[in-house]
């Protein structure tokens, strides 16, 4: 059975085959343009698709736009979504609805190493997600990343360029000091958690890093694991642990 995974965030899609064993092929990703997608990410596709796995943080109307080209393939199509326990993780939010997918998916791959984490996406938003040994998420933080931080201020400070500069310590230029500044924030944000997390758990936990704005930061976190395809491979063992549990999209 041909089987594609898809993982739709606000700024990058990115997709993967995978095999009958739930290993994960080569993984390919397209940034969003205006209206939709760059034309050219259909070419990577095959011209069938028996069952594609997705998982979306995006518009509706991008979403739509995937399960449209993915139906014109054949596929049919299982949406993943946000459980209170499964597969030994058990989240914190009492109402699963409120919790991000990828989020969740990013826990659900983390967990699968049986160990206390720290897991830090950095996309559009920074979130930060806690886990214990047992898979008991113990909760996490939402904040702006870097770019949207940079975009922010921009938007209402226009002579603050939205992007460029060279991050320092003690910066002697805007440029370099706004970078400096929201990277700064962030780093803070995840110095502290990892802190807090130690203290609570008694041990300190493996910090994982993901997201496409995570590269940026990984080298000022050098006890960081980067895990590029996280949310894709919480996305295959979802398809797995859930038994095809999904909402039918074609």
């Amino acid at each position: 059975m041909n089987t594609w995974l898809f993982d739709l965030g606000n700024t990058r899609l990115k997709f993967a085959p995978l095999d009958g064993d739930g290993r994960i092929g080569a993984v390919q990703g397209t940034s969003h343009v205006e209206g939709g997608f760059d034309p050219e990410w259909l070419e990577e596709l095959p011209a069938r698709i028996d069952v594609a796995i997705v998982a979306s943080v995006a518009s509706p109307a991008l979403r739509m736009i995937l399960l449209d080209a993915l139906a014109a393939r054949g596929a049919q199509v299982q949406l993943a979504h946000t459980l209170p326990t499964l597969d030994g993780l058990t989240i914190a939010y009492a109402d699963p609805t409120r919790f991000g997918v990828d989020r969740f998916l990013a826990l659900l791959s983390a967990h699968a190493d049986g160990a206390p984490a720290l897991v830090v996406g950095v996309g559009t938003a920074l979130t930060v997600d806690l886990i214990d040994g047992e898979g008991r998420h113990l909760g996490g933080r939402i904040a702006p990343s870097p770019t949207l931080m940079r975009e922010a201020l921009h938007r209402r400070v226009a002579q603050l360029a939205p992007s460029g500069g060279a991050y320092a310590e003690f910066a002697d230029d805007t440029d370099d000091a706004l970078v400096s500044g929201c990277e700064g924030a962030a780093l803070g944000l995840v110095e502290r958690s990892l802190s807090e997390a130690t203290a609570r758990l008694g041990t300190r936990p493996r910090l994982l890093l993901h997201g496409g704005g995570g590269e940026a930061l990984r080298g000022r976190l050098p006890d960081a694991h980067w895990r590029a395809d996280l949310v894709l491979h919480g996305l295959a063992r979802w398809h797995r642990a859930s038994a095809g549990i999904g909402s039918p999209e074609g």
